[in-house]
């Protein structure tokens, strides 16, 4: 077994205001994106309520699933999430992904509860400290405009995250705007250089896992 088969990311989660809004409101849209990576529970779970934590086997992946996450629960008003980011090694396989266990896990847990001490909504913890402090500085920048997203902004990320190339007489169309509202909602979202850091995070994960 290679060293890129033997490593995960995993992601760790819990959403931010979700008291203040039914669970219907965004639960099934959560379901429906982490479900992009696997089965439940073997592969994502919702546990508290209103936690959650999902492997996503790529770790050069990792980032763009985040991005999927913010994007699909800041589409919904007044909703954000805190996510942290967890790579290394899979050292146990349970039935239920919280049963699991191992060096991505455990830094993922362990990121989540000092990101909440924090106040911030997004780190890395890796078996590489150089890129974790790289990168975590990174999304502090990034989030500026991400934890500002508004439910439309957002809503349009969503869309380009998985179809970056798509036009933007098509999406004008698919969310009933003008083609100069999308421009400007792309522009107002920073999405080029969110995009450009996912390529930069994927690059240098590829990097050190080749």
């Amino acid at each position: 077994m290679g060293k890129r088969s033997s490593m995960t990311s995993v992601i760790t989660g819990d959403i931010i205001n979700s008291r203040k809004l039914k669970n219907a409101v965004w639960l099934k849209k959560l379901k429906r994106t982490l479900a992009e990576e696997g089965s439940s529970p073997r592969t994502w779970q919702i546990y508290r309520g209103d936690s959650f934590q999902v492997e996503v086997k790529d770790p050069a992946m990792v980032f763009l699933t985040v991005l999927r996450i913010k994007a699909t629960l800041k589409g919904i008003k007044n909703l954000d999430v805190r996510m942290a980011i967890g790579i290394g090694k899979r050292e146990f396989t349970a039935f239920n992904i919280t049963e699991s266990n191992g060096e991505a896990f455990i830094h993922s847990g362990e990121k989540l509860e000092s990101l909440k001490k924090e106040k911030q909504t997004l780190a890395i913890e890796s078996p590489w400290p150089e890129l974790d402090k790289e990168m975590n500085v990174c999304f502090q920048l990034a989030l500026i405009a991400m934890d500002n997203w508004s439910p439309s902004s957002a809503e349009l990320i969503r869309i380009l995250v998985d179809k970056p190339e798509i036009r933007q007489k098509v999406l004008a169309r698919k969310l009933k705007i003008s083609q100069s509202s999308v421009s400007e909602r792309q522009k107002r979202s920073n999405f080029t250089a969110i995009m450009d850091l996912e390529n930069l995070f994927r690059e240098k994960i590829n990097h050190l896992i080749a």
